[in-house]
């Protein structure tokens, strides 16, 4: 069930009505109905992979109740690396198999080896990624000892498989959602209405700003080998817009569904393309994820601690599985390894943590720094995402060398795409980016005098421009 479908549309009223005037007076109930709904809203996929997600619930569940209650550290251990091994070997094996089969095999054909490798070729599990990770967050935790183990079953399995958040975060923590969750909750008009203003932004980003882009994206990415300079450039940026928009949006839409139902998550994108460095731009982008490496792998590597050795090759690792992360393809670990090099000038020179307020705060417009900061940070941003987007290595880099021929004779080789002109795109972008930029101290446009106001010209703005024939599934769906 798409958050930009009808189907939502009429699923979420219907949720909010049950659950505001129907088990309004009793904790117990709000949390079954969320959990039923939530399993409804995950089987809306594919009910098959209903049984893996409960599975998992269950055993993140039935672990951490064992660890906690262990009497030996060997027996802690034990189900605590039970747990750790079962959740990344599904993880492994959904998404990594067929990659290391298939490369396994290239390697020995390079040798002059033939071989014919067994492959899965099954579909990816919808949300395997985030729903794993909140429950390894939580079993780390409880081994750490820095929390006790959740008894009952179905808040635990709501922490979990909580609906707005389920199939592509943000990614949450015990400590900050499992309280909310135990707690009984009160109807709140200012956060719902909050929470209405934010889905109304994020479905603008999504159908008006990443649909859109995604059309021209998509056909230059298919077809860059006919395209000029200037078209590859344009399609690059293009898709940086896109996968901002998507994934932001996204993430607009399920942190404003939860307060709908007096439930806050945590923020996942605060203005990233405003960043003056690639290290706030990861501090701004994807804020669950990057926090949760740096958590649950950076420190426990060692962190910054020790000498600057340690602190490169730790980089390089949070980076690398990051890319890893988000899928078995080469092209995702060479955007990883490209971020960590434009990581390191920062680490070496101790300037990684300098730009921590939002740029400009308090202010209409930035520096002359500022300004060259943010344009080169984006720059450098759009060049890594020409990896992530290419379906190969090899494709990324011819798609590089072509804008690097300069081949600006001619026109921008816009293709004959449904609905759009040449010049609207880039006019709605020229519309996005201030109104991004007037609310980058706040979570959305939608702030201020004059909400109901805004609210009507976002609603006019999707109905007009939004990409309704383009729509698609959100991009970190198959993450």
């Amino acid at each position: 069930m798409l958050f930009n479908s009808i189907n939502f549309a009429i699923f979420l009223p219907v949720v909010f009505v049950l659950y505001w005037f129907v088990a309004n007076k009793n904790l117990r109930y709000q949390n079954l109905l969320l959990l039923a709904c939530s399993y409804f809203f995950y089987a809306c996929w594919d009910w098959r992979f209903l049984f893996l997600l409960i599975f998992s619930i269950g055993l993140d569940y039935v672990t951490g109740i064992k660890m906690y209650e262990s009497k030996t550290t060997a027996q802690k251990r034990f189900w605590f690396w039970l747990s750790v091994t079962i959740n990344l070997g599904f993880l492994g094996v959904f998404k990594c198999y067929d990659f290391f089969a298939t490369s396994f095999a290239e390697s020995l054909s390079g040798l002059g080896i033939q071989v014919n490798v067994w492959t899965l070729k099954v579909i990816l599990p919808v949300g395997i990624s985030f729903y794993t990770f909140h429950g390894l967050s939580y079993v780390i935790d409880i081994y750490k000892d820095r929390i006790t183990p959740e008894r009952n079953l179905i808040d635990y399995s709501l922490f979990v498989s909580y609906f707005p958040l389920l199939v592509a975060g943000p990614i949450e923590r015990a400590t900050h959602l499992l309280p909310q969750v135990r707690q009984k909750r009160t109807f709140n008009y200012d956060k719902a209405i909050d929470g209405f203003y934010q889905i109304l932004w994020g479905l603008f980003k999504k159908l008006v700003i990443a649909d859109s882009c995604a059309q021209y994206a998509n056909s230059i990415f298919g077809q860059y080998e006919s395209m000029n300079s200037a078209t590859l450039l344009l399609g690059a940026y293009y898709f940086a817009f896109q996968i901002y928009g998507d994934f932001s949006g996204y993430s607009d839409i399920a942190l404003g569904t939860s307060k709908l139902f007096g439930i806050d998550l945590l923020r996942n994108f605060n203005y990233p393309y405003f960043s003056r460095d690639i290290a706030e731009f990861w501090r701004r982008w994807h804020i669950s994820l990057s926090t949760w490496f740096r958590d649950y792998l950076y420190i426990p590597l060692g962190g910054s601690k020790g000498g600057m050795p340690a602190k490169i090759r730790n980089t390089f690792i949070i980076f690398l599985v990051s890319g890893f992360w988000h899928g078995a393809n080469w092209t995702f670990i060479a955007w990883g390894a490209l971020n960590a090099l434009y990581f390191l000038p920062l680490l070496i020179s101790g300037k990684n943590r300098t730009n921590l307020e939002i740029v400009a705060k308090g202010r209409i417009f930035p520096t002359l720094r500022e300004f060259g900061g943010i344009i080169v940070t984006f720059a450098m941003t759009v060049f890594a995402w020409i990896f992530f987007r290419s379906a190969t290595v090899t494709d990324a880099f011819l798609y590089i060398k072509k804008i690097l021929a300069f081949d600006f004779s001619g026109k921008v080789q816009y293709l004959d795409i449904e609905r759009y002109t040449v010049e609207l795109l880039p006019l709605l972008l020229l519309v996005f980016l201030p109104l991004e930029w007037l609310s980058r101290e706040h979570e959305h446009p939608v702030f201020g005098k004059f909400k109901m106001g805004k609210a009507f010209l976002i609603i006019a703005a999707i109905l007009v421009f939004g990409a309704f024939s383009n729509a698609g599934d959100f991009i970190y769906f198959q993450f």
